[in-house]
C-alpha cells in the first residue's frame, strides 16, 4: 500500500470517527431521551446530499482539569452550508455527545465563522441548540465564545433571517443567542430554556420548580412568548422550520420566493358577507375570514398559543408571500393588551425588515383596561406595536371589518401611520368608543333619552362613511370581494417606495 493511499485510509477513517461525535454509547443515550443527533437533526433538515461541512477536525484548546487528554473531532458542534428546496442555507447544531454540547472557545469560532458567512453571503442562518451550556473548564474564554455570538446575532438582525432550534437544554447564557434570532423552535417535554436552573431558584427563592415547569416548551410558547412554536418532537421541529423558511426571503435585499397557486386572485366567498353578527357584542372566528382570503385557505401561524387574542402569521396571496396580523374576537374580544401589543410589534417589524408585505385585519374594541396592565407598562408595550406599524415601510393592506375604536384604532395600521390602502367592509365601526360608553360620558344625565342617544350615535359612527367620507379609508368594499381587493391593492404596491428620515437608528420604546 502506497503513502498516498495510506493518507486517504487515514482520511476516510478519521471522517467517520468525528461523524460518531461521542460514540455509540452516547449516541444511543441521546435516541432514549427520545432526541436525535445533531447529524440526524441536519440530515432531515437539509436537503439530501446538499450539506457541506466546515472544521470537522477542529479541537478544543482546553488544558485545565485534564481536558488536554480528551479531544474530539469537531468540538461538539457541526457547521457547514446546505440547502433546502434548492436555497442555500449556513447551519450549526450542537452535538450533545460531545462533553453534552457545552461551548468551548473553539465551538464559538465554528459557529461565528458560519454566522458570518450567513451575512456576507446574504443567505439565512439555521441554529440547532442542544448543549449544557458553557465549557466550565474554560472558564472566561467559554464567555467570551457567548459574547462573540451575540454580538454576531446582533449585525445580522435585519440582514438575513435567523431561525433558532432548541431541541434540547438551553440555559443561562446562551439562551440569549436564540432570544436574538427572529424565530425560536421548541420540542415538547425534551427542550428547555431558562437563565437559572430549578436548583438555584430553589436556593434562592424557595420555589420548589421542575425544568419543564420553569422553562418547557409549553411555557414559553404559551406563557413568555419567548418560543413562537412548540413541536411535539425533533422531526416536527425540524419541518416546521422548513415551512417557516418557504415564506422568507434569503437577506433583506430580496423578496420571497413566489408559490404558484391555482387558487383564482378574483375569487369570492359569499360566507364572508355573513360572517359578522347582528349584535355587535357577539364573538366570531377571524380564523375563517384570514383562511378565506389566503391561497388555498393556508395559513402558517407564528406564537399560536400566545397572546390569542391576536394573530400573526404567514400566508400566500396570488402567490405572494405575506404577514397578516388580526384581531381576534373570540378571545378577550380582540382586545389589545400588553402581550398582544409585543407580539404583533415582533412580526410586524420582521415583516418590514425582510421585504413581505402586511394584511391587517382589524376588529378592535380598544387596549385592555386595569391596574395590571397600567403597572404592566401597557402604555410602552403598545406603543411597540403603534412604532412597528409607523416605521413600516412594506406595503400594507388594511381592512377593518368591525369595531375600530379610540387609540386601539390608531394603533392597528390606520393611515395616519402610513397605512398604504385602507379598506373597511360596510359593518365597520370606526369612533372613539362605543356608542353606549360615549353616550354615558356625552350624557351624564339621558335618563329616558339615553336610548334614544345611542341610536344617535350609531347611526353616526357605527358605519364606515365618516370615516371613508374624510379618505381615511379609501373604500367600502363587500366582505365577499376581500380576497381581490387585497390582491388587486398588493399588486399595485409592488414598486413602492417610501423615503424616511436619516438616522442613527431609532429609539423603540422598549
Amino acid at each position: 500500500m502506497s503513502i498516498q493511499t495510506d493518507k486517504i485510509q487515514e482520511l476516510v477513517e478519521r471522517r467517520a470517527q468525528a461523524r460518531l461525535g461521542g460514540g455509540e454509547k452516547r449516541i444511543e443515550a441521546q435516541h432514549q431521551k427520545g432526541k436525535l443527533t445533531a447529524r440526524e437533526r441536519l440530515a432531515l433538515l437539509l436537503d439530501e446530499g446538499s450539506f457541506e461541512e466546515f472544521d470537522q477536525f477542529v479541537q478544543h484548546r482546553c488544558t485545565n482539569f485534564g481536558m488536554d487528554k480528551t479531544h474530539v473531532d469537531g468540538d461538539g458542534v457541526v457547521t457547514g452550508q446546505g440547502t433546502i428546496d434548492g436555497r442555500l442555507v449556513y447551519v450549526f447544531a450542537q452535538d450533545f455527545t460531545v462533553n453534552g454540547g457545552s461551548l468551548s472557545k473553539t465551538m464559538s469560532e465554528k459557529i461565528c465563522k458560519v454566522m458570518d458567512m450567513a451575512a456576507r453571503n446574504g443567505a439565512p442562518c439555521i441554529g440547532l441548540n442542544d448543549s449544557g451550556g458553557a465549557r466550565i473548564q474554560e472558564g472566561i474564554d467559554a464567555l467570551a465564545g457567548y459574547g462573540e455570538i451575540f454580538e454576531r446575532n446582533i449585525l445580522s438582525s435585519g440582514v438575513v433571517p435567523q431561525i433558532s432550534g432548541i431541541f434540547g437544554p438551553c440555559a443561562g447564557g446562551a439562551v440569549y443567542s436564540p432570544a436574538l434570532t427572529d424565530f425560536t423552535v421548541m420540542v415538547q417535554d425534551t427542550s428547555y430554556m431558562f437563565l437559572t436552573g430549578p436548583a438555584v431558584v430553589k436556593q434562592v427563592t424557595g420555589e420548589e420548580v421542575s425544568q419543564e415547569e420553569l422553562g418547557g416548551a409549553a411555557v414559553h410558547s404559551s406563557k413568555s412568548g419567548v418560543a413562537h412554536f412548540a413541536a411535539a418532537d425533533d422531526k416536527e421541529g425540524i419541518q416546521t422550520i422548513k415551512e417557516l423558511l418557504s415564506y422568507l426571503p434569503q437577506n433583506n435585499m430580496q423578496s420571497a420566493p413566489v408559490k404558484p397557486t391555482a387558487d383564482p386572485a378574483g375569487r369570492a366567498d359569499d360566507a364572508l358577507n355573513d360572517i359578522i353578527p347582528d349584535n355587535p357584542n357577539k364573538a366570531y372566528d377571524m380564523y375563517g375570514v384570514i383562511g378565506s382570503i389566503v391561497d388555498d385557505g393556508k395559513f402558517f401561524e407564528v406564537h399560536k398559543n400566545f397572546a390569542k387574542n391576536i394573530i400573526v402569521g404567514f400566508a400566500h396571496m396570488n402567490g405572494q408571500s405575506v404577514g397578516i396580523v388580526a384581531n381576534q374576537p373570540n378571545v378577550l374580544a380582540g382586545v389589545l393588551d400588553i402581550n398582544a401589543s409585543r407580539k404583533a410589534a415582533r412580526f410586524v417589524r420582521f415583516c418590514d425588515a425582510f421585504n413581505i408585505p402586511l394584511v391587517t385585519l382589524v376588529d378592535v374594541p380598544g387596549f385592555l383596561c386595569g391596574t395590571q396592565q397600567e403597572y404592566g407598562a401597557i402604555i410602552t408595550n403598545g406603543a411597540k406595536l403603534l412604532y412597528a406599524y409607523g416605521e413600516a415601510t412594506v406595503p400594507k393592506v388594511t381592512v377593518t371589518l368591525r369595531k375600530s375604536y379610540g387609540g386601539a384604532h390608531i394603533v392597528m395600521s390606520c393611515k395616519q401611520l402610513r397605512g398604504d390602502v385602507n379598506y373597511a367592509w360596510p359593518t365597520a365601526s370606526i369612533a372613539v368608543m362605543g356608542a353606549e360608553g360615549a353616550v354615558d360620558v356625552l350624557f351624564k344625565d339621558a335618563g329616558e333619552e339615553r336610548e334614544q342617544k345611542i341610536t344617535e350615535y350609531n347611526d353616526l359612527f357605527s358605519n364606515p362613511y365618516r370615516a371613508a367620507e374624510k379618505g381615511y379609508i379609501e373604500d367600502v368594499i363587500e366582505p365577499r370581494n376581500t380576497r381581490f381587493r387585497v390582491i388587486r391593492a398588493l399588486e399595485t404596491l409592488k414598486g413602492k417606495r417610501q423615503d424616511v428620515p436619516a438616522k442613527k437608528h431609532d429609539n423603540l420604546p422598549l
